[in-house]
């Protein structure tokens, strides 16, 4: 991850316990679109997995910024950077391994598709992140 903050140990393990998130696109309009998701975060790269054709998809093809964040209490993160969509069968295979270790194991889902954002700027409570 680049950017002037990384994850402290409190904020590695807080992106590995089973918390929901928010993935905020900007739609075709330019308005924010925020929708609930699980995500996994490995090597810099935040991974949401979806079906092809969803609205979130449609704006992450757009390009552009996404950020996805979660919150516990007083607890929270955010990760930002560029968005795109990755079709490969081998990266969707493995963003689903992720993400069945982080929450559970999805249903198939012969549409599925990978949301990743390049992670270039994390944001959190103090306890979460540290300044390099």
């Amino acid at each position: 991850m680049s950017g002037p903050r990384e994850l402290t140990d409190a904020g590695r393990a807080f992106v590995t316990e089973r918390h929901l998130a928010i993935l905020s696109t900007l739609g075709p309009t330019g308005q924010l679109h925020s929708v609930p998701v699980g995500f996994t975060l490995e090597d810099g790269i935040a991974r949401i997995i979806t079906s092809d054709g969803t609205q979130k998809v449609r704006n992450a093809e757009r390009g552009g910024q996404a950020s996805v964040a979660q919150v516990d209490g007083p607890q929270w993160l955010s990760f930002q950077g560029e968005a795109r969509v990755v079709r490969d069968p081998e990266a969707v295979a493995h963003a689903v391994e992720l993400y069945a270790g982080r929450y559970r194991q999805p249903s198939v889902n012969p549409s599925r598709v990978v949301i990743e954002i390049a992670v270039e700027r994390v944001l959190g409570s103090s306890r979460m992140v540290t300044d390099r």
